[in-house]
């Protein structure tokens, strides 16, 4: 069982890309969890679903055109704006790690996070395109961004 761990508030246009990503996941063998704003209130049933892979989704501001998509190392977390939710999400990834060390981080690109706004097309067409990588087992696919890799 392998689980998708979507990071986001849903109320805030582009920041929804991981909620959504959680709801419209219907891959055999994986789970879409929305962890909204507090993902950490998920690691009890993450432990129990004992998870051989985890994925985490969020909005990232990477300097990208929006809905572009990258694998986060998670060194880079802090440096392209992820992890702005109650708890560090380099510390949730540190205690999930225990569960598994497969864990891939992948950040989209969001253009805009006001409240009430609607998700951009560029976002959303993110999102189908990562669901489809996931049904396909094709993550490693998606480009790596690092320190170095910044405007």
């Amino acid at each position: 069982m392998n689980i998708l761990l979507g990071i986001g508030n849903a109320d805030k246009g582009d920041d929804g890309a991981g909620p959504l990503a959680a709801e419209q996941l219907t891959a055999e063998g994986w789970i879409g969890l929305d962890g909204g704003m507090a993902p950490e209130n998920m690691t009890g049933v993450i432990r129990r679903h004992r998870p051989e892979r985890i994925l985490i989704v969020d909005a990232a501001n990477m300097g990208l055109a929006a809905g572009s998509m990258r694998r986060v190392h998670r060194n880079s977390i802090e440096d392209v704006g992820i992890g702005t939710h109650m708890l560090p999400l380099s510390h949730l990834i540190d205690y999930l790690s225990e569960l598994t060390p497969a864990i891939t981080l992948i950040g989209i690109q969001p253009d805009s996070t006001g409240y009430g706004e609607p998700m951009h097309p560029a976002v959303k067409a993110a999102v189908e395109t990562l669901l489809e990588l996931v049904r396909h087992d094709e993550l490693d696919t998606v480009e790596e961004i690092r320190n170095s890799s910044f405007p």
